[in-house]
């Protein structure tokens, strides 16, 4: 389990579509990242500096998913957000 949560980097901006589903936009490499429904919910949680029990609990709120697997997901997710640079340490 990851002990600190990150933060979205400032040069990447973030758009969201009708139905949930959204686009990170890199302006330092102008690489752009699709994302679904599930992954637009946790970026906006991190842009709202919350904590990881709040984003699991929202993810098992909004779908039907027990808290074991929200965790792995929501884990697995911001390992690829900080493989690609997206998201960095909160201060």
């Amino acid at each position: 389990m990851l002990s600190e949560i990150p933060t979205p980097h400032d040069h990447i901006v973030s758009t969201e579509f009708d139905g949930g589903e959204g686009v990170l936009v890199d302006l330092n490499t102008k690489r752009y990242y699709q994302l679904n429904e599930t992954a637009m919910l946790v970026w906006r949680s991190l842009e709202n500096k919350e904590s990881l029990q709040e984003i699991i609990n929202k993810l098992t709120s909004v779908y039907d998913v027990k808290q074991e697997h929200a965790a792995q997901s929501v884990e697995k997710l911001l390992e690829h957000l900080q493989t690609y640079k997206l998201v960095h340490p909160r201060p």
